[in-house]
């Protein structure tokens, strides 16, 4: 019986455990007065009144930078860990972690040759002048990593590079955060690898993994900062030169915990099929909310990807990457991870997380969404019929929708690809799409054969005007009656009577022999012509 479950029935009917939790998240922090060439050489020459020797004093500032860090290892007794090439930095912080006896603290430092954006000093030389110091960008590759552990919110890690001006990145996860928060208030739970497979109260978990807001965010990277050496002094923090933090990655998941692992590997056999596509551009503005110009230059793919026997869904959209996978042979996950937030049209600022969070969250939704309601398009036969009949709404008359029409066919296929935009469609994006449908040039449909359509669509209930705009939504019953249409059409009509014409195939052997049958059997009823 499992093997004829639908997608739509696993997600309906076997789901034990349900959380939407920010999971990894990364952060820029930056002193924003020191951003420009200019502002850094302000800091010098005004703030801290150095006029001469610019590139010794911030070299100075970098020397006493690097001595703070070697007096806090050496004062709290704290490993320092020179990373090798490729060297996988989580692994080496989950193999010391299971050490660490602390509730809280710094469990290594890790010194690392990643690259970062940093100030430098070069000599320029007037036109027969003297040579002058001038600021400029350029990159270095040194960076210290203190991997620590917060009581609150778990493990997590503060990066900093020990160039001016000293920009770091800072690394959490949503579901550490919540774990810890469990733990403290006495709930039980098991937990899944960067996730929960049971939870004693799901209710308190899910409103747990809401309270990761950006001031809880905030509060934590000050207290650490305040703590572990800091490369601007007291006087320099007091004047304005304070880190700020800015969204560099975020990612958003649904956790589905599923009740027997052969659920999750029937849910993905049916759904990769449906969803080869999902990485065009047309699929992927239903699930961002983002309308797409043809003449984007962004990369829209989807791939497949297979670790073992289980294989995971992965769609992307500009820089933005949406993932689905079984996890552990237990759990759905479905994430969206945005990589620049101003895709998004969202600003990078840290309280801008108060408007990712619904975007990222819904995008999951809304792919599953998708999922559900492509695996749970049936309709009855009565609604079947009554496409097929004109109707009377109010004072309109309403032509047929007939299923064999080849014109509807291609207004049923044009409803599938808007089928959960939550933007909706105007009419010249209907025209684009219909018109090589019916192998005609868009300019060549006219404003009224568009407006018809659009009206017995509309009057039929199969998609609704969104008020106040130019624009329509495909309605829940219009997707479903869609989905069911094309599909039957594509799929068994005409794949079916292609068959039948096609020697020795199967079903011309199964066809024909039905037809003798039936033959046979109107002449034994001396129905058959003498």
């Amino acid at each position: 019986m499992a093997t004829q479950l639908s997608a739509a029935e696993i997600l309906r009917d076997h789901v034990t455990l349900e959380v939407e939790c920010i999971d990894r998240m990364y952060l820029n922090l930056f002193v924003p007065q020191l951003q420009l060439e200019g502002a850094a050489a302000s800091f010098f020459l005004k703030h801290r009144n150095q006029t001469r020797y610019l590139g010794q004093q911030m070299s100075l500032m970098t020397q006493k930078f690097r001595a703070d860090i070697d007096a806090f290892a050496l004062r709290e007794d704290i490993p320092v860990v020179q990373f090798e090439k490729d060297q996988r930095k989580d692994e080496v912080f989950l193999e010391r972690l299971r050490t660490f006896d602390r509730e809280e603290g710094v469990v290594f430092i890790g010194v690392a040759q990643e690259k970062a954006h940093v100030m430098r000093v070069v000599q320029r030389k007037r036109k027969g002048g003297k040579p002058y110091a001038w600021i400029t960008k350029g990159t270095a590759m040194v960076n210290h990593v203190f991997y620590c552990v917060d009581r609150n919110a778990g493990p997590f890690f503060l990066k900093f590079c020990t160039y001016f001006p000293y920009p770091a990145k800072m690394y959490l996860n949503g579901h550490e955060y919540a774990k810890k928060q469990l733990k403290a208030a006495g709930i039980g739970f098991t937990a899944l690898d960067n996730g929960f497979l049971t939870c004693d109260d799901p209710e308190q978990l899910q409103s747990i993994c809401q309270q990761l807001t950006p001031d809880v965010i905030d509060d934590l990277a000050r207290k650490w900062l305040r703590w572990l050496p800091h490369p601007f002094d007291q006087k320099d923090r007091l004047a304005g030169y304070s880190y700020q933090l800015s969204m560099l990655q975020v990612e958003f998941s649904l956790t589905q915990v599923l009740d027997r692992p052969v659920h999750g590997r029937l849910f993905f056999e049916q759904v990769i099929r449906e969803n080869l596509d999902m990485g065009r551009p047309d699929r992927v503005a239903l699930i961002f909310k983002r309308r797409i110009p043809r003449n984007s230059a962004a990369v829209f793919r989807t791939r497949v990807l297979t670790e073992g026997v289980i294989p995971s869904l992965h769609f992307y959209y500009k820089s933005v990457h949406v993932k689905q996978y079984f996890k552990e042979g237990r759990a759905l996950r479905t994430e969206t991870t945005i990589n620049n937030t101003r895709d998004v049209g969202v600003k990078r600022m840290l309280p801008n997380l108060v408007s990712l969070r619904p975007i990222g969250f819904s995008a999951n939704r809304h792919l599953l969404d998708v999922q559900r309601v492509s695996h749970n398009c049936m309709i009855g036969h009565q609604t079947l019929e009554q496409l097929a009949r004109p109707v009377r709404v109010g004072h309109q008359r309403v032509p047929a929708l007939r299923f064999h029409d080849p014109r509807v066919q291609a207004l049923f296929s044009v409803l599938v690809l808007f089928c959960i935009q939550p933007e909706g469609f105007q009419a010249k994006e209907f025209r684009a799409f219909l018109a090589p449908l019916l192998g005609l040039d868009p300019a060549h449909l006219s404003q009224g054969q568009i407006s018809y359509n659009l009206r017995r669509l509309r009057l039929r209930g199969l998609i609704i005007k969104i008020p106040k705009s130019h624009r329509y939504r495909v309605t829940p019953d219009g997707l479903r009656i869609a989905l069911f249409c094309s599909r039957t059409y594509s799929r068994i009509l005409r794949t079916g009577l292609t068959l039948i014409d096609t020697p020795s195939a199967p079903l011309q052997r199964a066809f024909l022999a039905l037809d003798r049958e039936i033959d046979h059997l109107c002449s034994q009823a001396k129905l058959a012509a003498a």
